[in-house]
């Protein structure tokens, strides 16, 4: 994926892609077309082409696999005043997240020899209550109960982030009726 960097001129590259050597993901973006199918092919786009950013909301619910939600693009946090990635053809929803909201709960995963970051469970089920008007208070609803039912998250974690996302009387008749 870092061909050019790796010192490969780029009419080497368009050989290669010529020969069927390497196929594009994305612009920018190769990869070997011997290797196995991806697993993740658009998360591992959108972590190679917004390093800084972190997958939330319903797009790291699939990835934690919580609840029945097929996300239709693939939400990212950045942080409040980065500049807004550039992507075509993955359709990409950007948040724009502050101080701690933002640098709390990421967990950093490898997705196809790729580091991808995400939110915890703990963290992305506080968001969904504090997003819950635009991507629905039943979403939100389910992944407490399926991360609570599958042990994904505690108590514990739930209410630090209900609190760091000021959610904590949103979330609180839910979290005690868990208990």
């Amino acid at each position: 994926m870092e061909i050019l960097s790796a010192g490969i001129h780029p009419r080497t590259l368009y050989d290669m892609k010529k020969a069927g050597t390497v196929e594009t993901l994305h612009r920018g973006v190769y990869r070997l077309a011997s290797l196995p199918a991806m697993e993740m092919p658009d998360l591992v786009v959108v972590a190679l082409r917004v390093p800084k950013g972190v997958v939330c909301l319903t797009s790291a619910l699939s990835f934690h696999r919580i609840g029945t939600q097929i996300p239709h693009q693939i939400h990212v946090a950045l942080r409040q005043g980065s500049e807004r990635p550039r992507i075509r053809h993955i359709p990409v929803k950007v948040h724009w997240f502050g101080g701690a909201a933002f640098t709390e709960g990421v967990e950093t995963h490898k997705v196809d020899d790729v580091a991808l970051r995400v939110y915890s469970v703990a963290k992305t089920v506080a968001d969904c209550f504090k997003y819950r008007k635009k991507i629905g208070l039943d979403v939100a609803l389910e992944a407490l109960r399926e991360g609570w039912k599958a042990r994904k998250c505690t108590m514990d974690e739930l209410w630090k982030y209900a609190k760091l996302c000021r959610v904590a009387n949103v979330m609180r008749p839910y979290l005690e009726s868990l208990t």
